[in-house]
This record gives structure tokens, sequence and C-alpha cells, in this order.
């Protein structure tokens, strides 16, 4: 044999034997990931032994739950079945606890376990670090510092700029009801409450957006982190990022940020040109924007960019899309039932019958209308669900317990529609809601509870209670039987086809069209 056959004899034997090497390293890999697996699936299943749920497979879980239009039925099976909480498997290796019973809600909002990784990881390439993913003393500071943004001389003159965008949106329906009577009103409100944000939170002048065609790319990002969360191989990043879904989850997010820069920069440069930097920093009370721009940490440095951002994004987002979905909700609701859409337009015409604009004042003089709010904030609230990692073991007052690492999920909706908690879950009752009335701190929370509730549940509170105000002063409401709205959980309870609407447009009682 010639020297060079040798040579290439001896080297294919050093590949194939690093081959084998190899194959040999990637099957014990291989190996050890399976135990590991198998070693955490049946540490889950004793930390959640003393949980009940429905059958699940050893490696799809509950999957068939997942089905976009019929998990909130499911849902209310459930909690129906298992009146206080239950497990739900993502897959064999991942679950959590669906907790909706008011004694154990209060228990978890009363501690200060961290946000659930596994689920809100993945909005921060949207959103960022901001108030919604913090924790710890960093979340304390910041929410320390936002909190006077939120104080009522700041929230009062709001109002005024919450129903002129009102006012606009209602305008464009007068205009599209002319030649159908039938509309789809989640992205008309969706534009109204991004305007009326940019307004009041960011000092923005004029009107935002001509059309939703150039709305952020919100609703898409919301659907691509629910597909994430439920498909078990698209956890890995590099995998995710991959594909179809992944790319765009990414083009999206970029686009997000441009526009949230943009308005950033914007308000910047106009403080700069018109010299007002001082002005504002002397002011005793600061929108939310202005706090931002001229906040210093405790350690005397300002916020940086990214910080800047991710609190612009988080506020956008929370302050956006959440209300859009609580007006439409309610606006459906109210529109449902005529015997108490015709209370609330009697309540709202004695108090704006002279032609009145709406004012700060009047929010807590129409007490029927608020009622009516309450509930359909009761059968449809905004955000269905929050999670939660237990940092410490826990144990409820029935005597149940599980252990630190277990993910837990706050079920609103599940809560919401308690049996036990709610007589008759299904019918709209606004008396329920009647001043005065008595029920558990934490059976309704619609906007979360605890430390950590939505910073800004007033100013929320306020946008809803101006926008039902004009809506019912201008318009007769009745729902589409053709298209019922079906609810759906998507970060938000949105509708697998939207909120239709048949609207009649009423005379003005003040004869002024422009005093609506």
């Amino acid at each position: 044999m010639s020297v060079s056959a040798l040579s290439l004899s001896r080297a294919l034997g050093g590949v194939s034997g690093l081959l084998q090497v190899v194959s040999l390293l990637g099957l014990v890999l291989l190996l050890l990931k399976v135990a590991q697996l198998y070693l955490h699936r049946q540490w889950l299943l004793k930390a959640l032994h003393q949980f009940p749920s429905p059958p699940s497979h050893w490696f799809y879980g509950h999957k068939r739950e997942f089905q976009e239009e019929g998990e909130l039925p499911l849902l209310l099976k459930r909690v129906e079945k298992y009146p206080r909480a239950s497990v739900r498997w993502l897959w064999g290796t991942r679950a959590f606890v669906l907790l909706y019973d008011p004694d154990y809600m209060k228990m978890v909002l009363g501690r200060s376990d961290p946000k659930s990784q596994v689920s809100y990881r993945y909005l921060k390439p949207w959103i960022g670090t901001g108030l919604l993913l913090l924790e710890g003393q960093m979340w304390f500071q910041h929410r320390r510092m936002l909190t006077p943004a939120f104080h009522y001389d700041i929230l009062k003159p709001y109002v005024g700029l919450m129903a002129d965008s009102v006012r606009v949106m209602l305008d464009k329906w007068e205009k599209l009801i002319s030649q159908d009577s039938h509309l789809e009103i989640f992205g008309h409100v969706s534009l109204m409450t991004l305007d009326t944000i940019m307004k009041c939170a960011f000092s923005h002048q004029g009107s935002v957006l001509p059309d939703r065609s150039e709305l952020p790319v919100i609703s898409d990002l919301s659907h691509l982190l629910i597909s994430r969360l439920r498909n078990a191989f698209h956890q890995n990043d590099l995998i995710y990022r991959l594909t179809p879904e992944g790319r765009w989850n990414y083009q999206a997010c970029q686009l997000a940020h441009q526009h949230t820069d943009a308005v950033i920069k914007e308000r910047f440069a106009h403080l700069q040109r018109e010299g007002k930097l001082e002005k504002v920093r002397s002011r005793r009370h600061l929108d939310f924007l202005d706090i931002l721009l001229l906040a210093r940490m405790e350690n005397g440095s300002r916020l940086s960019d990214e910080d800047l951002r991710a609190e612009v994004d988080t506020f956008m987002f929370e302050g956006h899309d959440t209300t859009a979905s609580g007006i439409s909700w309610i606006l459906y609701a109210v529109g449902s039932h005529p015997e108490h859409q015709q209370r609330c337009r009697e309540e709202i015409q004695s108090l704006l019958a002279d032609g009145a604009s709406i004012t700060w004042d009047h929010l807590d003089q129409m007490p029927y209308t608020t009622m009516c709010i309450k509930e359909a904030l009761r059968l449809y609230p905004p955000v269905p669900a929050i999670g939660r990692e237990l940092s410490k073991p826990i144990t409820f007052p029935d005597g149940r317990s599980l252990p630190a690492g277990i993910s837990v999920s706050l079920s609103f909706y599940g809560l919401h529609h308690n049996p036990k908690v709610w007589p008759n879950p299904e019918v709209f009752d606004p008396t329920q809601f009647v001043p005065g009335s008595t029920r558990h701190s934490h059976a309704f929370l619609p906007f979360s509870g605890g430390s950590r509730n939505c910073i800004g549940k007033q100013f929320a509170m306020n946008e809803l209670k101006v926008a039902v105000t004009l809506a019912l002063l201008h318009f007769e409401l009745s729902p589409d039987p053709s298209r019922v709205p079906v609810p759906m959980p998507v970060i938000m309870v949105r509708s697998t086809n939207g909120i239709h609407l048949q609207l009649r447009k009423l005379s003005d009682p003040s004869g002024d069209k422009d005093k609506l």
C-alpha cells in the first residue's frame, strides 16, 4: 500500500472515530435531557397532585383547550367543575395552576412573587423592561417615579382631550352609517384610544392617525405571542427566529419601536425648540412623558434611552389596547340590553341636556352608567389573566399548598364568571354594583390588585366613562345578530370576528352637534 493510500485510510479512520465519539456524546446528552425532562415532569406531578384537572395527554397536555374559539367556554366548564383552581398542562413538562377564587387571588396578589418568566419574557422584545416587566427595587423606583403622572390634578384636564378624541370617532361613525348602519367598532375605538393617550400622556398635538392602516402592530404582536406560548417547538429563541412567525415578530417589534422613538424625539425637540425644559421642570405636576424625559434615578443618573423607550412602549400598550377592548365590550354589552341602555342615556341626558361639554365633575354623577360599565368589565375583563412564579411555598385557606417554582395564572375571566362568587354569572346585571353593595375584596379585579395593580386605572376608568357617555348620547346601539362576537383571550379579551353593532343616529338634545 502506498504512503498516500495509507494516510488516506488513517484519515478516514480518524474521521470515523471522531464521528463515533460525537454520535456517542450526542446520544448521552440526549439521554440526559430526556432524564431531566422526565424528572421535572415527576416533580410537577407531585407538586400539583392536590389540584384537579381534566385528563391530559402525557405529551400534548391540554392542547384541545387551546383551540382559540373554544378556550373561554372550556375555561368556564373548569370553573364550574373545580370552583377554586385547576391544573393546566401546556405539554408534558410544562404546567401551571389556574386560580379563579377570590381567597386564592387575595393571597397571591398580597405577595411579591415575580411575573412568570415562562410567558412574560416573550413580551420583552416588544415593550422592553418597563413597569410591567420590572421586578424588585427597580420596579419600586419606577412605580414611585411615575405615580405623580396620575395625580388628579393631571387627570382633570385630560377629560376634555378624551372627549375631543371621542367626538372625532363619533363624527366618523355618523358618516359611515349613512351608507351602512352595521359597523365593526373595535378598530375605530382602538384608533381613538391611541389618539387619546398620545394627546394626554405624550403631549402630542393634533390627530395621530388618519386611518386604521397605520395602527401600530399590537394586534399582530398579541397573536404572535399567544401562538408562541402554545407551541413547544417555539420556546427556543434561536429556533423561533428561523420561523416565519419569528421573523415577522422581529419586524413588528421594530415597527413599534420606530413609532415610539418618533414620539419621544418629537416631544423632546418641542421642549428644546420652545425653550420650555426649565419651565416644565418647575411645574408641580408633570405629564407621563415629561416625567420620563426629566427623571433622575436615586443615584442621580438619567433614564437610559432603552429604559425611556420601555416605559413609553409599556404605557402605549397597556393604556391603549386594553382600554380599547374595555370600551368596545362595554358598548356591546349595553347595546345588547336596551332597557339598561335607555336608563343610562336618560341619566346622561339629565347631566348634559343643556349642551354642556362633559367635565371631570360629571364623571361621579352618573351612578347607573357606572354600574353598567362595571358589570360589562365583569363579563369582559380587558386583561383575562396574569401570571406569577411562586418564589416561596404557599398554603391556601383550604389547606392545599404549592411549592416554590410553580407558575400560577390568576384568571380574572374565570373569577368574574365563577358561580360561587357571582350568582348567574352570565347574566348582565348592573344591580350587582349598586353603590354601597358588599362583596369579597378580590371578587372584582378588572385592573388587577395588590401593590402591582394597574397604575393607570383611574385614567382608564375616566376614559371608559367619557367614551360610553358620548356614544350613548349620540347613537342608539344594538347588536348585529348576523355577527355575534366570540370572546377570545389574546393578551386582551378580543373577538374572533370583531365587535359589530348596529347604530342609529339620535337627534342632539341641545340642538348643537358640536356640544356632544
